[in-house]
C-alpha cells in the first residue's frame, strides 16, 4: 500500500514569499533524495514532527496564498474531508485583501493575488499580467545546447507605419503586392524619398524614417492576370492612398527585452516581422509564416497528385537574449503542377483516356479540383490562368452554349475547333467549369495544366501522411545543418529590405545554457522483485515489476472482427494476454465468460448487444468488466463505431487489437496492452515514489487536483463539425496518477472551453450549477475523502494570442465552479499553457558526445531551459522530457500564465517533468505532460461519439448529421451535445 503518513515538517515543501517581492533566484529547501541511481530515496524522512501540527505561521500562510487562504472548516458545506494524511490550516480569504493593490475592477498586477471574497476577476486583459518569473531553476547537471534562435540587433532607426487604402478593395495579397511592388517601382526615386518600404499584403506600409508627405494618392495600372476567356488581358486601373498612421516605440521594445517593461510592444515587434519577410515573400511561396519553394529541395511525390515541399519557418521573437529569430525547417502538401488528365489519372488510380467516369469519380474529382487554379495549354505563349469552380455533368461531346445574345448555340468541340484550331481528343471526359457560375465557362481537361505553387489544405490519407513524414523526419545533425544552409542562402546581411531598416541576424545558432533534470524513482508492487526503478534515458521495462494497483478482471469477453484470423488463433492470443496480465499484477480469469463471438464489422451493433446480454444471462446480471475485440489491420469506422456504443450505449469497457499483433503475439506489445487494461479498469501501473513519500513540493503538502485540458478542432475543410473540448482531473491524492475525463461538443473552431462552469434554470430546483471542473472536483472528493486545497491546470492547444483570453475566461470558470460548492472556496490556482505546436528545436552542442545524446542523436530526456530564448519577463521554459526515436525530438513550451501557489522555476519544472515519467500507456517518459495528453485522448476519442456524418452517401439534416439517428436536441450554442458517458466509463481512464 502506498505510505500515506507524511512525517516531515511542511517548511521543507513550501516557501514563503510575499507578494511585493520580485527576487530571482530564490532556492527552495527540499528533502534531499539519492539520484545517483545507487538506491531509492528513503521512505521516510528523519527528525520529524506529525505533519498535522505544522504549517507556516498563519499570517504569511493567507499572505503567500493570497486568493487561497480560505476559511476553517467549520464552514465547509461542500466536501468535509474525511482524513488528512498532509494537511494545513488556512487563514480567511478577507484578510488578504489589503495585501495587494486591485483596480477599479478587481485586477490584479503581478498576477499573484487576488481577494476571494469580491470575486473581482479582470473582464479585460489590459488590466491582467502573466505571472513573473520567480528566477531561475537550479536543479540538475547544468550544459550547453544549441537552439534555432539567430540574434538579431535591434535597428536604431525610427520606424513608421503608413495606412495604406487601395480602391477598388483587393481580396487577394498577391494582387495587392503586386500594386505596391509597381508603385515602389515607379517612384521610389521621386514621390517616396528613396525609402525602400515593407509591406503587409494588406492596409499596412512601414518604413525606416518618414516619407517626404503626411498623405497622398497615386495611380497603378495592372495587367489582370486571372481574366475572362475571351479578348485580350484587361488592364485595371487602382487608385492607392498612403497615409501617414503612428510611429512605432523602439525604446520601448528595448526597455521589454531588457526586462524593464512587462507588456510587449507588438507594434515594433510586428513591423520587424514584416521587414524581415518581405524579400522572402518575393522569393518563394508564402504559407503563413513559413515559406515553401521547389528548389529548396527537390519535391518528392505523396500520390494521388501529391507532392511535398520544402522550406523553412521564420519568426522575430522577443526573448532574453534580445530580438531572436526563430528558423525551421518545413515541409507541407502542395498540387503536383500536372496537365490536369495526368492529376484526375493519378487521384483515381486509373486510366481515364479509354474509360469514362463514374459518378463517384466525377464526385472526387470535383472535390479534389474545385477551387485549384489551373492554366490553358492549347494557346501557345498564352498561359491565361483560371479557378476551378465546378465539373460539368455531361462529357465534353454534349456541351453546347449560347454565343450571342440571340441563343445561337455551339458546342465546345467546335468552338475549339473553330476558335484555337485546337481537336479535343478525348470528349467522353466531362469539361472543367470556370470563372463565374452564372456565365458558365467550359476547359476541356486536356487543355489545362495545374498552376505550380498551390498548398493542398485537406485532409490527406495515410499513405500520404507516411510518405509526408519520410520527407520531415530528419535527424538532429541533419535538421541543423539545414537550418544553417537556410539562414545562409537568405542572407539578411545583403537582404536590401534588412539593410533599409537596419537590422543585423547573426548565422550562429544560439548557444544556451540548459540544465538535465533527474529521473525520479518510480514505485511498483512490493510482490515483484523489483519494488522500485530508476529509469535511464528516459525507458525503463515491466521485468521483474508488478502494477503497484493491478486490477482485477473476473467477467470479459472476446469478439473477433476479423475473417482471417481462426478462432483457435484469437483463443490463443486471449491466453498469452490473460497471462501477461497476471505477470505484470492483475487477477485476470483466463477464461471468457463465453466463447469467442465472431461477427462481421458491418454488424459492430448487433454483435455488441448479443456480447453483451449473452454475458449478462450467463452471469446472472453481473456486468461484463472487459471487452476484448480483435479488428481488421485496415477497419474504417469499426474502431470509431466500436468505442461509442461501448462507451456511451453499453457501459462497458473495452480493448481493441488488430489482426496483425494478433498473428504476431510480442511480448512487448502484450506488456503494453496489459498496462493500458490495467488503467481502464481503474488501477495504477506505477507511481512517484516522492508521492507516496510526501515528498513533492506544493502537491503532497495539501490536497492537490491536478486537470488537463485540451480542444480538438475539426480538420481543414470542414466547416461545420463542432470543436471538442476534454478535460480530465486527478483523482488520487497524494499520487496523482489516475484521471478521470469528461468531453463535451462546442462551436466550430470555438478555442475556450465553454462547459468547464455553466448553471441553467431546472423548473423544481431552481438554478443549477454544473460543468466539466465542479463534476471533477465532486468526484476527487468522493475519491479521496479530501476537498482539493490546490489547484494546478495545465491547458493545451492555446496559441500566444489567445493566452489572454483563454486565461480571463477558464480561470473565471475555475473560481464560480469552486464558489458554487461552498461558499469562499477558493483553492489556489496555477495556470499553464502547454504548447507542442512551437519551432523552437533545441541540439546537442556536440553531436560526437554520445554522453550528452540519446540514441538518436536528441537531447538527453529532462533537458531544460529557461533563460536566453525564454521570455524576457515571463514564467516559462522549454523541457525536453522524453527520450527522442526518430527525427528531432520537440521539446515542449511551458508557460505559467497565472500563479497563486508561487512555484519556484525548480518547483514547477521538476514536477512537469516528474509526471511526464507517470503515463499510463508506455514504460517512457512522455514529450507532454500526462494530464495534457490525456486531454488529447479523450478529446480524440470523443470525435467518434459524434453521430456518423452521411454527408458523402445518404441525406442529412442539414448540420451533418444523419436525419435518421438525430435524437438529442441542438443545444443553445446550435450545437448537439455529445451522447453521454456511461457512469462506470467516466471514472476510470477509458481513453487510454
Amino acid at each position: 500500500m502506498p505510505i500515506r503518513q507524511m512525517k516531515d515538517s511542511s517548511e521543507q515543501h513550501l516557501v514563503i514569499k510575499t507578494h511585493l517581492q520580485n527576487t530571482m533566484n530564490q532556492s527552495q529547501k527540499q528533502p534531499k533524495t539519492a539520484q545517483n541511481g545507487k538506491g531509492p530515496p528513503h521512505q521516510e524522512l528523519q527528525n520529524s514532527k506529525p505533519h498535522n501540527q505544522t504549517s507556516p505561521p498563519t499570517k504569511n500562510r493567507g499572505r503567500r496564498r493570497g486568493r487561497g487562504g480560505r476559511k476553517s472548516d467549520q464552514n465547509d458545506v461542500f466536501m468535509r474531508p474525511s482524513s488528512r494524511p498532509c494537511t494545513v490550516a488556512h487563514k480567511p480569504v478577507n484578510q488578504v485583501c489589503d495585501l495587494v493593490g486591485s483596480n477599479a475592477n478587481g485586477a490584479v498586477g503581478n498576477g499573484r493575488s487576488l481577494c476571494a471574497t469580491e470575486m473581482g476577476f479582470p473582464t479585460s486583459s489590459k488590466s491582467l499580467s502573466f505571472a513573473p518569473r520567480p528566477g531561475y531553476g537550479q536543479v540538475g547537471t547544468k550544459c550547453i545546447v544549441k537552439a534555432n534562435h539567430f540574434f538579431a540587433e535591434l535597428p536604431d532607426k525610427d520606424l513608421n507605419q503608413y495606412d495604406v487604402t487601395i480602391t477598388p478593395e483587393v481580396a487577394s495579397k498577391t494582387v495587392n503586392r503586386a500594386i505596391m511592388a509597381e508603385l515602389v517601382r515607379l517612384y521610389k526615386e521621386s514621390d517616396l524619398g528613396m525609402r525602400l518600404p515593407a509591406y503587409d499584403g494588406r492596409k499596412s506600409l512601414y518604413t525606416a524614417g518618414e516619407l517626404p508627405f503626411v498623405w497622398k494618392e497615386f495611380k497603378i495600372k495592372l495587367v489582370d492576370e486571372l481574366d475572362g476567356i475571351n479578348g485580350p488581358k484587361r488592364v485595371r486601373e487602382y487608385k492607392v492612398v498612403i497615409k501617414f498612421a503612428a510611429r512605432a516605440n523602439m525604446h520601448h521594445l528595448g526597455q521589454f527585452l531588457a526586462g524593464k517593461r512587462a507588456d510587449a510592444p507588438q507594434e515594433a515587434l510586428q513591423i520587424l516581422d514584416i521587414v524581415l519577410r518581405e524579400l522572402s515573400t518575393k522569393r518563394y511561396c508564402p504559407i503563413g509564416r513559413s515559406f515553401f519553394s521547389p528548389s529548396i529541395r527537390t519535391p518528392q511525390r505523396l500520390g494521388d497528385g501529391l507532392e511535398s515541399w520544402c522550406g523553412f519557418y521564420q519568426s522575430i521573437r522577443p526573448t532574453q537574449m534580445g530580438l531572436s529569430l526563430n528558423i525551421d525547417m518545413a515541409s507541407a502538401a502542395f498540387i503536383e503542377p500536372l496537365p490536369v488528365i495526368e492529376f484526375v489519372a493519378q487521384l483515381l488510380g486509373k486510366d481515364v483516356l479509354s474509360r469514362t467516369l463514374s459518378d463517384s469519380d466525377r464526385v472526387k474529382i470535383k472535390k479534389a479540383l474545385r477551387g485549384v487554379k489551373v492554366e490553358v495549354t492549347h494557346r501557345g505563349t498564352v498561359r491565361r490562368k483560371y479557378r476551378v469552380s465546378g465539373l460539368t455533368s455531361q462529357p465534353t461531346r454534349e456541351l453546347v452554349f449560347p454565343v450571342d445574345d440571340n441563343s445561337t448555340m455551339k458546342s465546345v468541340v467546335e468552338y475549339f475547333q473553330e476558335m484555337y484550331g485546337f481537336t479535343i481528343q478525348h470528349t467522353h471526359l466531362p469539361c472543367l467549369q470556370v470563372g463565374n457560375q452564372k456565365k458558365a465557362n467550359y476547359l476541356p481537361m486536356e487543355a489545362c495544366k495545374i498552376v505550380e505553387g498551390q498548398r493542398y489544405t485537406k485532409r490527406l490519407n495515410e499513405r500520404q501522411i507516411t510518405a509526408l513524414l519520410k520527407v520531415t523526419c530528419q535527424r538532429p545533425r541533419d535538421r541543423e545543418n539545414d537550418i544553417l544552409q537556410t539562414v545562409q542562402q537568405n542572407a539578411y546581411d545583403q537582404d536590401l529590405y534588412a539593410k533599409e531598416f537596419g537590422i543585423k541576424i547573426s548565422e550562429k545558432l544560439a548557444s544556451v545554457e540548459a540544465r538535465i533534470l533527474p529521473a525520479p524513482w518510480l514505485k511498483y508492487h512490493e510482490n515483484g522483485k523489483e519494488k522500485d526503478c530508476l529509469p535511464q534515458v528516459g525507458q525503463w521495462n515491466m521485468m521483474n515489476k508488478k502494477m503497484i494497483n493491478g486490477m482485477t478482471v473476473s467477467r470479459w469477453a472476446c469478439i473477433n472482427f476479423s475473417r482471417s484470423v481462426q478462432e483457435s488463433v484469437a483463443r490463443g492470443f486471449c491466453n498469452e494476454l490473460a497471462q501477461m496480465c497476471q505477470v505484470s499484477g492483475m487477477e485476470f480469469n483466463p477464461e471468457p465468460v463465453i466463447p469467442i463471438h465472431n461477427a462481421r464489422p458491418d454488424q459492430v451493433e448487433k454483435a455488441l448487444k448479443h456480447v453483451y446480454h449473452s454475458s449478462m444471462s450467463k452471469t446472472k446480471g453481473k456486468e461484463l468488466e472487459l471487452l476484448l475485440a480483435i479488428l481488421p489491420d485496415n477497419n474504417g469506422s469499426l474502431y470509431g463505431d466500436l468505442k461509442r456504443i461501448c462507451e456511451t450505449d453499453l457501459g462497458i469497457i473495452s480493448q481493441c487489437c488488430l489482426t496483425k499483433h494478433v498473428f504476431k503475439i510480442s511480448k512487448q506489445y502484450l506488456a503494453n496492452v496489459s498496462l493500458k487494461i490495467n488503467v481502464k479498469m481503474g488501477g495504477r501501473n506505477t507511481v512517484l515514489l516522492d508521492a507516496i513519500s510526501c515528498r513533492i513540493p506544493l502537491v503532497s503538502d495539501i490536497p492537490t487536483i491536478i486537470f488537463g485540458a485540451d480542444v480538438t478542432h475539426p480538420e481543414n475543410g470542414e466547416d461545420s463539425s463542432p470543436s471538442i473540448a476534454a478535460v480530465v482531473a486527478s483523482q488520487d491524492w497524494p499520487e496523482v496518477t489516475k484521471y478521470a475525463g469528461l468531453v463535451c461538443a462546442q462551436a466550430h473552431r470555438q478555442e475556450l472551453i465553454q462547459d468547464l462552469y455553466k448553471t441553467w434554470h431546472d423548473p423544481v430546483r431552481g438554478t443549477v450549477s454544473g460543468g466539466m471542473i465542479r463534476d471533477l472536483l465532486i468526484s476527487f472528493r468522493k475519491a479521496t475523502g479530501q476537498k482539493p486545497l490546490r489547484i494546478i491546470f495545465y491547458r493545451d492547444g492555446v496559441s500566444e494570442g489567445q493566452f489572454y483570453q483563454v486565461l480571463l475566461y477558464e480561470l473565471d470558470a475555475i473560481r464560480k465552479a469552486c464558489a458554487s460548492l461552498e461558499p469562499n472556496y477558493q483553492p489556489p490556482v496555477t495556470f499553464i499553457i502547454v504548447q507542442k505546436r512551437h519551432h523552437t528545436r533545441l541540439f546537442a552542442n556536440n553531436h560526437r558526445d554520445r554522453s550528452s545524446t540519446d540514441r538518436s542523436g536528441n537531447i538527453l530526456p529532462g533537458t531544460v531551459v529557461d533563460s536566453k530564448i525564454c521570455h524576457p519577463t515571463e514564467f516559462d521554459f522549454y523541457l525536453c522530457s522524453h527520450a527522442g526515436i526518430q527525427g528531432t525530438s520537440r521539446p515542449a513550451h511551458y508557460h505559467v500564465l497565472w500563479d497563486e501557489n508561487n512555484f519556484t522555476a525548480d518547483g514547477i519544472q521538476s514536477l512537469t517533468n516528474n509526471l511526464c515519467y507517470t503515463y499510463a500507456r508506455c514504460t517512457r517518459s512522455v514529450s507532454v505532460v500526462p494530464p495534457a495528453y490525456y486531454a488529447h485522448l479523450a478529446a480524440f476519442r470523443a470525435r467518434f461519439y459524434m453521430e456518423p456524418d452521411m454527408q458523402e452517401n445518404g441525406s442529412t439534416d442539414g448540420s451533418g448529421h444523419t436525419s435518421t439517428k438525430s435524437t438529442r436536441a441542438v443545444g443553445e450554442s446550435g450545437v448537439r451535445p455529445l451522447p453521454a458517458l456511461k457512469e462506470n466509463v467516466k471514472r476510470v481512464m477509458f481513453y487510454c
